[in-house]
């Protein structure tokens, strides 16, 4: 498990991908994902230690300048963000679902993290904006009470900067939810 995890959005695909080649010649940090969103918007996520982390973002925001949206580092992200950004983990009994929807890529992964964080919840996927308009949306699962409470916190936690569009609480989905989810 990686200390740090960065992630950089940029509105520009030649300036994300010249960004994410100085964020990997600038410091020692792994490549986790870089790929453009949608038309027009690019993500790079990496990850190490904290100190290599930040000074890979911080060089990808100088070379990124006008054209970079949004960064963010995450020191000692929860465990289970990774695998659901990436599709890799595994799905299990769906209990409640509960369902946010972010304005970009970049705040899905955040709110993932503090969800992780904040209750007794399993995360089920993070998407990050692919064919959803530069969106991104995270699904986690548990007790009904602990999902209301991720949710509550992720809510308090990005009032300020507006970050989630909407959210769902589903007490019991159907077993069909799940077909159309996963």
């Amino acid at each position: 498990m990686k200390k740090a995890v960065g992630f950089m959005e940029f509105k520009s695909i030649p300036v994300g991908i010249e960004s994410t080649d100085e964020m990997l010649k600038s410091a020692n940090v792994e490549l986790l994902m870089a790929s453009p969103l949608c038309p027009g918007k690019y993500v790079s996520i990496i990850a190490g230690d904290v100190g290599a982390v930040e000074a890979s973002i911080k060089n990808g925001a100088h070379v990124g300048g006008i054209h970079m949206l949004e960064s963010h580092v995450i020191p000692n992200i929860h465990p289970d963000v990774l695998p659901a950004m990436l599709g890799a983990g595994e799905i299990g009994d769906v209990k409640s679902l509960g369902i946010v929807e972010t304005i970009n890529a970049i705040s899905s992964i955040l709110i993932g993290d503090i969800c992780a964080k904040a209750s007794n919840v399993e995360l089920l996927e993070i998407r990050i904006a692919r064919g959803l308009g530069g969106k991104g949306f995270v699904l986690i699962t548990g007790e009904i009470s602990s999902v209301k409470m991720a949710i509550q916190t992720a809510q308090t936690e990005m009032a300020e900067s507006n970050l989630i569009t909407s959210y769902s609480v589903i007490s019991s989905p159907h077993k069909d939810i799940a077909k159309i989810l996963f």
